[in-house]
Parts: C-alpha cells; sequence; structure tokens
C-alpha cells in the first residue's frame, strides 16, 4: 500500500482567503456574542419575562401617567402667563355708576363691526325699556282696579326679560362680534328670533292671560281705554313694543348680512 497519498489528519490545511475558490471556515455562533457590545447595532433582544411582568407594566404606566400631568401643568401655567400678560380680563365696567355687566366695545369688537354691535346694544336697551315702562303702566291700571295679578305677572316679565335677553343673544352676539366664532352667532340667530316673537306678541297683546291687560298692546289698551290714565300709558306702551320689533327686525337683518359676508 502506498502511504505517500495518506492524508496526514494532523496536518492544518492552508486556505488563501482572498482567493476566489477559498471560504473561511464557520466559526461557532455560540462564542461571539451578538447583538451587545458592537457600535452600529440596531437591535436589542428583549427578554419575553420583562414584557409579561404586570408589575414592571403598572410602573411604566404610573410614571407615563406622571408624565402626562406634569405636561399639563406646564401648559396651564403658560396658558396663564398669556393670559396675565395679554388677555384682557373681563371685569365689570357697566353700567358706570352701578357696573354688573362687562361691555367695551370700542375695545373690543372689530371697527368695521362696532356700528353692529352698537344697533344691537340699542335694541337690547329698547326691550329693557319696555319691559320697565311696561311695568309702570301696569301699575297704573292696577291703582285704578285692573287687580293685582297683572302686575305681579308684569313684573316676572321683566325679572326674567331683561336678564335673559343679556345672557341668551346679548351676550352672544358680543362674543360672536369679538371672536368671529359661528357658534356664538348660530346662538344669537335662534334666541334673537324668539324675542322678536315676544316684542310682537307683546305690541297685540291678545287677551290670553288675564284679557291681556299684564302687556300693553294694542288690544289692552283697547281694553283700558275707559280709565284714561291707564289707556294713555298703554298706548304710549303700545308704540315702544312696536319700535322694538321694528329696530329688532332691522338688526337682524344687517347682522344675518353681516354673518354671511364674513363666511
Amino acid at each position: 500500500m502506498n502511504r505517500h497519498h495518506d492524508p496526514n489528519p494532523f496536518d492544518e490545511e492552508e486556505v488563501n482567503p482572498f482567493s476566489a475558490g477559498g471560504v473561511a471556515p464557520a466559526r461557532p455562533l455560540a462564542s461571539e456574542p451578538l447583538g451587545f457590545g458592537q457600535k452600529h447595532d440596531a437591535t436589542v433582544d428583549i427578554p419575553l419575562d420583562s414584557m409579561n411582568d404586570p408589575k414592571k407594566k403598572e410602573k411604566e404606566l404610573a410614571a407615563w401617567e406622571a408624565d402626562l400631568k406634569r405636561r399639563e401643568k406646564d401648559i396651564k401655567r403658560r396658558e396663564d402667563a398669556v393670559s396675565q400678560a395679554g388677555v384682557p380680563t373681563d371685569d365689570k365696567n357697566w353700567p358706570p355708576f352701578f357696573p354688573i355687566i362687562h361691555h367695551d366695545i370700542s375695545n373690543e369688537i372689530p371697527v368695521h363691526a362696532q356700528k353692529l354691535q352698537y344697533l344691537a346694544f340699542a335694541s337690547w336697551l329698547g326691550i329693557v325699556l319696555c319691559l320697565v315702562f311696561n311695568v309702570i303702566a301696569v301699575t297704573v291700571c292696577w291703582i285704578q282696579g285692573g287687580g293685582v295679578k297683572i302686575f305681579f305677572l308684569a313684573v316676572i316679565y321683566m325679572l326674567l326679560g331683561v336678564p335673559l335677553s343679556y345672557v341668551l343673544w346679548y351676550r352672544p352676539l358680543y362674543r360672536g362680534m369679538r371672536t368671529d366664532s359661528a357658534l356664538s352667532f348660530s346662538w344669537f340667530f335662534i334666541f334673537y328670533l324668539l324675542h322678536i316673537g315676544f316684542c310682537i306678541f307683546a305690541a297685540i297683546a291678545p287677551p290670553i292671560v288675564f284679557h291681556g291687560r299684564s302687556l300693553t298692546g294694542i288690544l289692552a289698551a283697547i281694553d283700558v281705554v275707559d280709565h284714561m290714565v291707564a289707556g294713555i300709558f298703554y298706548f304710549v306702551g303700545f308704540g315702544l313694543f312696536c319700535l322694538e320689533s321694528l329696530l329688532s327686525l332691522w338688526v337682524l337683518q344687517k347682522i344675518y348680512l353681516y354673518f354671511r359676508g364674513n363666511k
């Protein structure tokens, strides 16, 4: 047997790694720490048992919630700082002799909308005048034998009508003119239509509630014309409600055109 061609099992085979056919021997994977200690590692293995740990999840949620609250406090602090720096406060300044509401058209309403706001303000003052004079006229009628019930109804109209008209339609219009809010304008249109309906109803004063004498409309004025003084007061009240109805219709038309033009 020829032994010159038998391979020596202890000889190391020399392989050129730069040759085309040379293949570097594979190194054991277990001895290489993959994913750690490398400069450009992109992924990190996370043990599955840590994801299933409820206590760790609870701690992470608590930390996230604390961070969220901290950010909310920071935003609130910044908003307060901005408000104190440049945004005017709604301090009460009208009427000047006894301030009960905030009202500053010249400084808060845009110049091109101030005229309309003054007209709406005149309309609100008009309904206040109508309701106050209605109490006076009904009081005269009560003194001349009209009954105390109509007086109490007239007082209720005034006590409810004045603040509700301000809150339900004048203030939303003021806010809408100042901030250009479509929602405020919509609120104004809804309740201003109800306001106009009440003014027309009061100008007629149909004999529905206590023969209509609780409102100084035309029918009530004709009914009390026998009482000279009360009849005069009722006819004046009828004229005031008529003027308020016409003014309100004009204001509604102007503000509607302004709203359509801006939108």
